[in-house]
């Protein structure tokens, strides 16, 4: 019989319409309410954002200190920098323009700042856009350097026999070309029940798998657990197990080379979305010259069992 074991971190309270504790990008659905802010974790949101909003941000910055000191130069007098087009469109443009060369210091001389006042606005300006820059790189290089693990998980997770009993399983592999030295992954499966006092908790277990560990691995993984009588779920039946409110949690370590160290991924599968009698297609295969393909497309792919095995 399966044991319980202590709440690994996620909270022992749960709720009739509670979500997933991990979602399928590997965060947790946890919204922070009345939580205090810093500038520094600008830092952290700025690596960890997608790269297209990354470049938007820097984009949306970049225009935003050209307009404010384009109206400063506006406001003082486009003539100390160039003649007025007599349009305020024209002259913005225009202030817009030097501004966009002074804070990148690239200054073609076709405009330059007249007079004291604008010559320390313009210098400042200057100051401005090598610190920005400056961060910008910096920046960059944390997103490139940050350790992150990269697996990919099949969205699939199936219910079968294999070896005479009911086996639950799913697959993963790396996204890239880079081989998994080492992985192991911690399975932990979390029920949410009723409990006599009408409240529901979550009640927590270790899933036993067929191999916890791997030494290497360059092409696909099928983590296997098998429903037998130390599992968790030998007690429930097979429409049991797709009605109940459970998740199964798992926590992948391996070492990257990447980044010359251990990288870390969670991810999770909700019992509910279980396929019966499925099977994983091969997603690799030999060419005529013996290499290994690896089709990263068939990851998920799966077929109706004709024939078991076992």
């Amino acid at each position: 019989m399966a044991k319980k074991i202590k709440d690994p971190g996620v909270g022992m309270s749960s709720n009739k319409r509670a979500k997933r504790f991990i979602s399928s990008d590997g965060s947790f659905n946890i919204k922070h309410v009345n939580r205090p802010s810093s500038v520094s974790e600008s830092y952290e949101y700025l690596i960890s954002i997608s790269w297209s909003k990354f470049f938007l941000w820097v984009l949306l910055g970049y225009i935003s200190i050209n307009v404010v000191f384009a109206t400063v130069y506006l406001c003082i007098g486009i003539s100390g920098i160039t003649k007025s087009t007599g349009n305020f469109f024209g002259d913005f443009w225009n202030a817009f323009f030097f501004s966009a060369q002074t804070i990148t210091t690239v200054g073609y001389g076709k405009m330059a700042p007249k007079g004291m006042l604008l010559g320390v606005i313009s210098s400042f300006e200057a100051l401005i856009g090598l610190l920005s820059f400056s961060f910008v790189t910096g920046l960059l290089y944390g997103r490139f350097s940050k350790p992150k693990a990269n697996i990919q998980f099949s969205e699939s997770i199936i219910l079968r026999k294999f070896k005479e009993v009911d086996c639950i399983m799913f697959r993963l592999m790396s996204r890239s070309t880079n081989i998994m030295i080492r992985p192991r992954i911690e399975a932990t499966l979390s029920l949410t029940q009723q409990g006599e006092d009408k409240k529901y908790v979550n009640n927590f277990y270790n899933l036993k798998l067929e191999r916890n560990s791997i030494t290497y691995l360059p092409t696909t993984w099928t983590v296997v657990h098998a429903i037998d009588e130390s599992s968790p779920l030998y007690d429930f039946d097979r429409q049991e197990l797709s009605q109940l409110h459970g998740e199964i949690l798992l926590l992948i370590t391996y070492y990257d080379e990447s980044f010359t160290q251990e990288v870390h991924q969670a991810h999770s599968y909700i019992l509910k979305n279980i396929q019966h009698d499925k099977e994983f297609v091969e997603a690799f295969y030999f060419d005529e010259d013996g290499y290994t393909i690896l089709d990263h497309d068939k990851l998920d792919q799966t077929t109706a069992i004709t024939n078991e095995h076992n």
